[in-house]
């Protein structure tokens, strides 16, 4: 029987609904429900056991009545296309509105070239197309330009690009000399290449909404996190939030505050190269205390298990990985599963492969998150109410 987990009484500063856990592919057995799926766990790397967590992340405010009454009303007007980079994404956000993908064909030549045609009338819709630009970064941000060309030449009314995660957001300043902007240079092709505004879930950094010469909706993952968290017992007093490294200070403190306002440490991380840190030194107390480690993405997780090392040489009893996008490029996954972390925590922004999957993985879906953004941004709603506001973190 599935058991519906209540927020622990020890968060009494956070007031999150329950939001839904997603399955992996090779443990799906029924339709999706954009209400309730499972997260991914193992019993000693043999058999899978799985725990059910049930609700809504639509605020209470907002009935599900007048959801599904301006949803039908508007349906011919509507419109949600999903490219090929995370299509179980793009249905449970299409099921969470109660409506049908779009229809379109993708393929690619024998030369590699990307060919797109939409199989149904767009025009003077509100369309969006959901295409994170994960790897392999540069073939599905082509195929986003693509689809958004496209669209525009079917007579949309707007084109939305939903990005869950934008690619080359770490280019977002020069360092050194002869350095690209790449962010810059991306932002400007999905700009004219024909999209009215973007809807992207934690970017790197803040600047880059200034990047796009049109509208941008940012939405942040932490709200899904704090919510599963809060269905932990973990006694708010042995809480200490952690940064792995200077910049991500002010996301840590955001989310410490949500967190009962939990003490703040901070690892003091020295990079040497792309994908290469050392750590230097660790600021705050950790000692005997459960550690949340929190960060927007996790690459080669070089820096993260690094910063846990640290953590348990300092005294810490368990550490916890949080972060929104799992990018996972090797050797990631042989260091977030040696035994450092006790629990790892993404969402569904990028699509993990079944081989990717280890005993302390657990995934969460920000598809209610990206619905309900969606239907504000139709249905001209402000998107500034908890839990879909920016956390104060810009």
């Amino acid at each position: 029987m599935a058991s519906i987990v209540q927020p622990s009484p020890t968060f009494p500063a956070l007031n999150l609904r329950r939001s839904s856990l997603i399955r992996p592919p090779s443990s799906v057995r029924f339709p999706l429900k954009c209400n309730a799926a499972d997260p991914y766990k193992f019993d000693g790397g043999n058999s899978a056991g799985f725990h059910l967590l049930t609700g809504d992340t639509v605020p209470a405010s907002f009935s599900r009545t007048r959801l599904e009454d301006s949803i039908y009303q508007n349906t011919t007007r509507l419109r949600i296309f999903s490219g090929t980079a995370n299509p179980i994404l793009a249905q449970e956000i299409s099921c969470y509105l109660g409506l049908d993908l779009g229809k379109i064909k993708i393929k690619r030549f024998a030369d590699g070239e990307i060919y797109v045609q939409l199989q149904e009338s767009v025009r003077g819709c509100d369309v969006f197309l959901v295409q994170p630009t994960c790897p392999p970064a540069n073939e599905n941000l082509m195929e986003l330009l693509v689809m958004i060309d496209a669209c525009r030449r079917a007579s949309a009314k707007t084109i939305t690009a939903v990005i869950p995660y934008f690619g080359y957001a770490r280019a977002d300043r020069k360092t050194q000399g002869r350095e690209s902007i790449a962010a810059k240079l991306v932002a400007n092709l999905i700009t004219q290449s024909g999209a009215d505004r973007v809807l992207a879930c934690d970017l790197h950094s803040g600047q880059s909404m200034g990047y796009f010469d049109i509208p941008v909706d940012h939405v942040y993952g932490q709200p899904v996190i704090l919510d599963y968290l809060a269905s932990k017992a973990i006694s708010s007093e042995d809480l200490v939030v952690v940064s792995p490294d200077v910049g991500g200070v002010a996301r840590a403190r955001a989310f410490a505050k949500k967190l009962s306002d939990a003490p703040l440490a901070i690892v003091d991380k020295r990079r040497h190269g792309h994908n290469v840190a050392e750590v230097m030194n660790l600021i705050g107390d950790v000692k005997g205390k459960v550690a949340i480690m929190v960060d927007d993405m996790i690459d080669t997780a070089g820096t993260i298990s690094k910063g846990a090392a640290l953590l348990h040489q300092e005294g810490a009893r368990e550490v916890y990985a949080c972060t929104t996008h799992a990018v996972f490029s090797p050797p990631a996954i042989s260091r977030l599963s040696s035994g450092l972390f006790q629990e790892v925590i993404i969402t569904n922004t990028i699509p993990l492969s079944e081989k990717n999957y280890f005993p302390q993985l657990t995934v969460l879906s920000v598809a209610n998150l990206l619905g309900e953004t969606i239907w504000r941004v139709h249905d001209d709603c402000s998107g500034a109410i908890e839990p879909f506001s920016t956390l104060g973190i810009d």
